[in-house]
């Protein structure tokens, strides 16, 4: 079922809402990107091109009061529809997984989740490509460019209004990569904790140097991946599992536990270093180990919904008697 920017069925707004859901949890956990799930959930290049409709001929539009076109140009209940679900989860998830976050215990639950989630999104994507030396290639880079990001140290950054610019555009472009948090590029570059005091505070001018920044990076880079999937699509589409693949080492559940600690608003917040390996005789992680599974099970699930043709339910005799073709792509 592909929505091509046009949902038109009941089925199709609630499959959208739902996506948004899942994009709007994934935004407010650390570590987990929004475009993750999108990509999972196969509308990856339809929001890219919902994001190119933003465009110079739109503007035009727009300064003629000419809002019934503007209005067809832009597939509005694409994005209205996704925005909702997104901040349907935002509101009212956001102080659940906080608190699963400021638990040793849930936070191992909470990852092993979203970790099962990823292996099964790499597994049902990494089938369907066809493997060589150029997507291989790709898939390398991508995994070793997305691994170095997830383990860079926070930088020291000054606040001025071209940093501000730079580290929203730099925050956006990530967010929309499958893997990468827009909200952890923002710690590395030093303006987490800076703007989100600025969103506390209402102090409206940090914000607006920040905001011009994701504007121009996310309809900037939409246009490029764009192409590259145009002209590239089976590399880029590599590049895109090697990003999840080498976030796979910022999502690992089980972390060297430190202490906790209070932050700035006095709620408890963990104290973690590096990955480590469970403790397997613990009832706790059989426990992470089912919801690891879920989430696996869960995208297997949803992937042969649309596809008919995952390769875990076809392992077990459930997917198709033939092999699903793929439409030819430039390289």
């Amino acid at each position: 079922m592909k929505l091509q920017n046009h949902p038109q069925t009941l089925r199709q707004y609630l499959r959208l809402f739902l996506t948004g859901i899942a994009m709007g949890t994934a935004d407010v956990i650390p570590g987990v990107s929004g475009g993750t799930m999108a990509f999972i959930l196969g509308i990856y290049e339809d929001l890219l091109n919902a994001i190119k409709s933003f465009d110079v001929r739109l503007v035009k539009m727009v300064a003629r009061l000419k809002v019934r076109e503007a209005l067809d140009h832009v597939p509005w209940q694409f994005l209205v529809t996704l925005l909702l679900g997104i901040g349907s989860a935002v509101v009212t998830l956001a102080h659940l997984v906080h608190w699963m976050m400021t638990d040793q215990y849930r936070y191992i639950l909470l990852f092993a989740f979203f970790f099962g989630l990823i292996l099964a999104s790499i597994l049902a994507i990494g089938v369907t490509i066809p493997w060589s030396l150029r997507t291989m290639a790709s898939l390398v880079v991508g995994t070793v460019v997305a691994f170095i990001i997830v383990n860079m140290v926070p930088l020291d950054m000054p606040h001025d209004p071209l940093t501000l610019f730079l580290s929203g555009m730099i925050a956006i472009m990530a967010m929309i990569l499958p893997g990468i948090s827009g909200s952890f590029i923002l710690l590395i570059l030093g303006q987490y904790e800076y703007l989100l005091r600025a969103v506390k505070q209402l102090d409206i001018f940090p914000l607006i140097f920040a905001g011009m920044g994701t504007v121009v990076g996310i309809i900037g880079f939409s246009r490029v991946l764009s192409w590259l999937l145009k002209h590239y699509h089976q590399a880029t589409i590599a590049a895109l599992v090697g990003f999840m693949v080498g976030s796979l080492w910022k999502i690992w559940p089980w972390k060297e536990f430190l202490g906790t600690r209070l932050d700035r608003h006095g709620d408890i917040e963990l104290m973690l270093g590096g990955n480590i390996l469970p403790n397997v005789l613990t009832a706790g992680f059989w426990l992470a180990l089912l919801l690891c599974l879920v989430g696996f099970v869960l995208v297997c699930f949803l992937d042969h919904l649309l596809s008919g043709a995952n390769p875990v339910f076809r392992l077990v005799g459930m997917g198709r008697s033939t092999k699903t073709e793929t439409a030819p792509t430039a390289e």
